[in-house]
């Protein structure tokens, strides 16, 4: 009796704040959430919503449950928010972002402004860029996506796509780059398609304006962009060998650019982004809360690499039994420079190089935002696409020197996988 009286006052202040609650009775909100970071202003809580965890943050505007109810836990939801339906689990929402029913986004997910997803998504430690759309009957972990220039012109994954994300091997240093930082934070690039009924297998780089034609499960790379891609399922039989790897030269190549993204995406929240939240209702604590997930995503690559190269030794010693000649051995050598030098790669990440890469060419974009905004631009979006060509260049010169200095960084401790 004590817990439902509890339970009856936190929804009654939540009410005295402002926030709807159309069926009051059917709403639970755990003991650790704090009122304080929850809006008082248009939210809208439908019958079935459970709301825990004390970092939890709801911004105005946000409608939680319309659909079908919705378990919300330890996440960080900016304004104009719309989540119809599902479990959301420690990840950030970003204005006007929006999940239907039967969503599934677990630890580490960022979507930003106005990303979206259609009726039972599944995703983990995805990040979405603005305007990206996911269809229907999706499972796409482990990603980053971007590309599109608004709502109406915007990258998507078609209806019943799978990101393949774990392998026979059971490793999951798979994560796909789709897009990357450099280029798509400026939010002027061609949309990236997926086709629907298909699959990639990661971990994949794939460039902007690509299109991969539904039905396809696509297991290359395509980096450049710009193409249509189309690959059938591969057939016939072979032996199996489990914990052998073959070539992994673009395994290893593909997880070192994915961590290389993810830094320069830091740089650019720290010093692009961070001040946009500065001027919003709960603006640090959802800053803070971006960041947290985003460290999570970067600690989490790192996880799966290092669990990467211990299964090396493994793959060699099969290697050694049941295959012989020259190219074995070299792939061998690229398996043991690897697994040698993975205390020295790891350290590479984490050395910061990213703070230290390119400042000239970042203080100078820097001067060309804050010109902007000075100007009358007011919000994010609205700003990065006031920018010129000739100035979003030279932000991306920045963040893709980040990219390149610590990629080449690891390349010169594993020169034999350098392209």
């Amino acid at each position: 009796m004590g817990d439902e009286k509890r339970l009856s006052d936190t929804v009654i202040r939540l009410m005295e704040r402002g926030v709807s609650i159309p069926n009051p009775s059917s709403v639970e909100i755990g003991d650790d959430v704090e009122i304080e970071r929850i809006s008082k202003g248009g939210i809208v809580l439908y019958s079935g919503t459970k709301i825990y965890g004390s970092s939890t943050l709801i911004g105005s505007g946000t409608k939680l449950g319309y659909e079908a109810p919705v378990t919300l836990s330890d996440c960080q939801i900016g304004p104009g928010v719309e989540l119809k339906g599902g479990f959301f689990k420690k990840s950030v929402f970003l204005e006007k972002a929006n999940m239907a029913s039967g969503a599934q986004v677990r630890e580490g997910c960022i979507l930003e402004e106005e990303a979206n997803g259609s009726h039972t998504v599944g995703i983990k430690q995805t990040i979405l860029f603005p305007f990206v759309t996911l269809g229907s009957l999706i499972n796409f972990c482990d990603c980053f996506m971007a590309g599109g220039t608004s709502r109406k012109n915007h990258s998507e994954v078609g209806s019943s796509y799978i990101h393949f994300n774990y392998t026979p091997n059971q490793d999951k240093a798979t994560a796909s780059l789709i897009g990357d930082v450099p280029r798509g934070v400026m939010l002027d690039q061609p949309p990236i398609f997926l086709g629907g009924q298909g699959g990639l297998v990661g971990p994949a780089r794939i460039g902007y304006g690509t299109v991969i034609a539904a039905g396809s499960v696509y297991r290359g790379d395509c980096p450049e962009g710009g193409k249509l891609l189309s690959e059938a399922n591969t057939t016939g039989e072979k032996d199996f060998y489990p914990g052998f790897y073959g070539d992994i030269q673009r395994r290893v190549t593909n997880n070192i650019f994915y961590l290389a993204n993810l830094l320069a995406l830091r740089e650019w929240y720290l010093h692009v982004r961070k001040p946009f939240f500065e001027v919003q209702e709960f603006g640090a604590e959802l800053y803070e809360g971006m960041r947290e997930k985003l460290d999570m995503a970067i600690e989490e690559r790192l996880k799966r690499f290092a669990a990467l190269s211990e299964k090396m030794e493994q793959s060699m010693s099969i290697a050694g039994r049941v295959f012989d000649g020259k190219g074995v051995k070299e792939l061998i050598g690229m398996k043991r420079e690897f697994s040698n030098n993975w205390s020295r790669i790891e350290e590479c990440f984490a050395r910061k190089y990213e703070e230290k890469t390119a400042l000239d060419e970042r203080n100078a974009f820097l001067e060309i935002v804050v010109d902007s905004v000075e100007k009358g631009e007011s919000g994010y979006l609205a700003t990065i696409q006031s920018l010129s060509a000739d100035e979003k260049r030279k932000g991306t010169i920045w963040l893709q020197s980040i990219v390149d200095h610590i990629a080449g960084r690891v390349f010169d401790l594993i020169p034999s996988y350098r392209k």
